[in-house]
């Protein structure tokens, strides 16, 4: 059934409306962080914590009073009409910029902050640079236009994450609920084996995908279209600039919150595909990807924050839609997350917990969709034959 088939079509929102600034400024609350991650700095003590806050708790605790948006944006909105939507990513980059290095600068000089202080305002930092800044990333990676993609290089750089963009693009999306794509969490993997896993196979598997591209035009990985030249190149001079404006301490805090921001990326990725697999159907071969292989949730507030990355089962199924676009499913498309993000991946920081709330549904996943499977096993330890 398409979207437009849909019983629930006729709650569509107008492209008229979509293209209203007033519908846009609630995702424009993301900027909030920046000023936040300020006051921390200044003040110190636990006001160091206030973005962390905000940011876990504050959109959590909205939600609950806000409830779920089942709402539709018309398929039809042109791009002329998403322009809010569209500047929205793209003003964040020199905004995140500007803050992250006068932060650098500020506290590395700052006499009142103390060890602990000035750690805690970059871990602050590094939440908001992978809550916001990586998602913004994500977003601009997907589009078409190369002014787009650079700019979702440089806040991958700013981060040291740069290869998600090949990864991401090359891997995530093509191989999804596979055991070739290392981001799909597998049942019963708590998150403490997931991360390092997923540090290291992601990296690797960037690295192959773009090796076998050039290679198909006979040319060698050292070719200069090779985008990690660019990769490395960024990162230095992320790098090199931390150093300018921070010295080696810079160097140091400028990676705690690298570190921080990419934690908090993969404890989204770990949420988003927790246990689902798509159906081998022999030789190599697996079913295309469906809305079923991603956790939807409809939060509102989370929604807001990170730019409807929530509805990730249709951003699988339809990875070009601008996220204005993106389509929320109900439980008989889309398997459904209880709660949003933020709230989803701290419980992924207690295997125990997110296992009693995630298992169970992972379970009624299989017996809906895929009742004549009776062996999980080769799934589960993801020894199913690698997709050609």
């Amino acid at each position: 059934m398409s979207i437009a088939e849909r019983p629930d079509a006729q709650t569509r929102i107008p492209a008229a409306r979509v293209a209203r600034f007033t519908a846009a400024a609630p995702f424009f609350l993301s900027f909030l962080l920046i000023p936040l991650v300020w006051i921390g700095a200044i003040q110190g003590g636990l006001w160091v914590l206030l973005v962390p806050l905000a940011t876990w708790y504050l959109f959590s605790a909205i939600d609950t009073l806000a409830g779920l948006n089942t709402a539709n944006a018309d398929l039809n909105t042109t791009e002329d009409q998403l322009f809010w939507y569209r500047l929205l990513t793209q003003i964040w980059v020199p905004l995140q910029f500007v803050t992250l290095f006068g932060l650098l600068y500020y506290v590395t000089r700052a006499d009142h902050l103390n060890g602990w202080e000035i750690y805690g305002v970059m871990f602050g930092t590094g939440v908001m640079t992978g809550t916001v800044g990586i998602v913004y990333a994500h977003e601009l990676l997907h589009q078409r236009n190369a002014r787009e993609r650079w700019l979702a290089d440089i806040l991958l750089a700013m981060v040291l994450y740069s290869h998600f963009r090949s990864e991401h693009l090359l891997v995530h999306h093509r191989y999804v609920g596979t055991p070739r794509d290392p981001v799909t969490a597998r049942y019963n993997e708590g998150f403490h084996r997931f991360y390092p896993r997923v540090l290291r196979q992601s990296l690797h598997s960037s690295f192959r995908a773009e090796k076998a591209m050039l290679a198909r035009k006979s040319l060698p990985w050292t070719h200069r279209s090779n985008p990690f030249w660019r990769y490395w190149a960024l990162q230095a001079a992320m790098l090199m600039l931390a150093y300018v404006v921070g010295g080696w301490l810079g160097v140091l805090l400028f990676a705690v919150q690298a570190g921080v921001a990419i934690w908090q990326l993969e404890l989204v990725n770990y949420v988003e595909h927790y246990g689902l697999t798509r159906r081998h159907l022999g030789e190599g071969k697996y079913e295309h990807v469906q809305p079923r292989h991603s956790w939807n949730a409809s939060h509102t507030a989370t929604n807001w924050l990170m730019i409807n990355l929530q509805r990730h089962s249709d951003h699988h199924y339809k990875p070009d839609r601008r996220f204005p676009l993106l389509q929320t499913y109900t439980a008989d498309e889309a398997p459904q997350l209880p709660y949003g993000y933020p709230l989803m991946a701290m419980a992924a920081l207690v295997p125990p917990v997110w296992k009693r709330v995630m298992n169970p549904k992972v379970r009624a996943w299989r017996a809906r969709y895929y009742p004549d499977i009776t062996d999980w096993t080769p799934y589960v330890q993801a020894s199913t034959p690698p997709p050609r």
